[in-house]
């Protein structure tokens, strides 16, 4: 097979272990399935050297690169997914934001939309294929490379987060300037938030026909918003993206799973088991039970151990593993994090929390 055959989206090794797609389809497994949020991460000494004095967007732009990246953890734990190494942010990009990676800062706008007049600068038809046409190339790039061992997940940011970030300039606690639209602006709000739907379910479709087999949607600063604000600006737009991609993938033939992660929406369970997605993510602030009471059995559940689990001792991870099994149950379920892993985290206590969850869900299962 030539170089170039690597890259043709087609002809992809057949899926060896589909564990985690039938856990989101709610479906019998042998075990419950895992992976991590941000599994390709700083915590992996092999990550840190293949990025060492490298721009972060240069690495998002190089398909080798992102493969490389998004493989490694899976050489180390016997993750059930893999998720494609790139960046939310990559969306504003393509609609003509710059967006740097500034060390010790974080990501940042150097000019953030400030008044409802700074959306004319924003480019209203993307054409995805050539501004992000290098995440697609890295999605089957990595599939053919993944030789079937598990599938691959695809992602983007929701519209209320890539905003938040459009206006802020970067992270922020409060969010302020953000929400001041949402009281001051809410036309040009909702106008904004529509761009970026437009650009995200095509670019969503774009990761499938490159090779995702599965999507996950990150609403992460859905908790920042109460009640009554995610109704109006976050929960008709996630609808939106999930309806849009499913009627058309409908159309072509293709069952693809998507998973929102709406975090500290708490308030909204109910709502997002009723949003076309089936699978709902959650954070640790969620009881397990509750979150299922709440959802009815609508959807499949995927997280939610608290992060900083893992500075616990091995031993103790396995029993808070044992404790979250039992809360979810093994059935329409995929054990994760309740957010990304954090680059001071020990491999091995990654590898702890992987073994934990298929060694007692296994037994969990054959105990029916």
């Amino acid at each position: 097979m030539s170089k170039d055959d690597l890259i043709l989206p087609k002809d992809f090794p057949q899926l060896q272990n589909d564990t985690f797609l039938r856990a989101a389809r709610g479906e019998e497994t042998e075990h419950v399935p895992v992976w991590c949020m941000r599994q390709a991460g700083r915590y992996l000494p092999e990550f840190r050297e293949s990025r060492a004095g490298k721009d972060f967007f240069e690495t998002c732009r190089s398909p080798e690169a992102c493969c490389e990246l998004t493989l490694q953890p899976l050489r180390r734990f016997p993750f059930d997914a893999a998720i494609i190494f790139s960046d939310i942010l990559v969306v504003p990009q393509a609609m003509g934001m710059d967006v740097q990676m500034v060390a010790g800062k974080g990501p940042t706008f150097p000019e953030p939309l400030k008044e409802p007049e700074d959306l004319q600068r924003l480019q209203v038809k993307v054409d995805v294929d050539k501004q992000l046409g290098y995440v697609f190339k890295a999605i089957t790039l990595t599939r053919h490379k993944l030789e079937g061992k598990v599938p691959l997940i695809g992602f983007t940011g929701a519209p209320w987060t890539l905003m938040s970030y459009m206006i802020e300039g970067g992270g922020s606690t409060t969010h302020s300037k953000a929400k001041r639209w949402l009281y001051r602006h809410p036309e040009a709000s909702h106008m904004l938030l529509r761009m970026l739907t437009d650009v995200i379910v095509e670019y969503l479709l774009g990761q499938v026909t490159a090779g995702a087999q599965a999507l996950q949607v990150f609403e992460s600063h859905a908790g920042i918003l109460g009640p009554v604000e995610f109704k109006e600006f976050s929960l008709p737009y996630l609808r939106d993206i999930a309806r849009r991609v499913k009627d058309k993938l409908k159309e072509e033939g293709k069952d693809v799973p998507m998973i929102v992660f709406a975090k500290d929406a708490h308030y909204a369970l109910e709502d997002l088991s009723q949003s076309h997605y089936e699978v709902v993510g959650l954070d640790w602030t969620i009881d397990p039970q509750s979150a299922r009471e709440r959802t009815g059995g609508k959807v499949s559940l995927q997280g939610n151990m608290d992060p900083c689990a893992l500075y616990a001792p091995k031993e103790r991870i396995s029993g808070i593993v044992k404790k979250m099994l039992e809360g979810f149950g093994t059935r329409g379920y995929i054990a994760n994090l309740g957010h990304g892993l954090y680059p001071d985290m020990d491999p091995e206590n990654v590898g702890a929390f992987v073994e934990a969850v298929h060694q007692y869900s296994t037994q969990m299962i054959k105990q029916m």
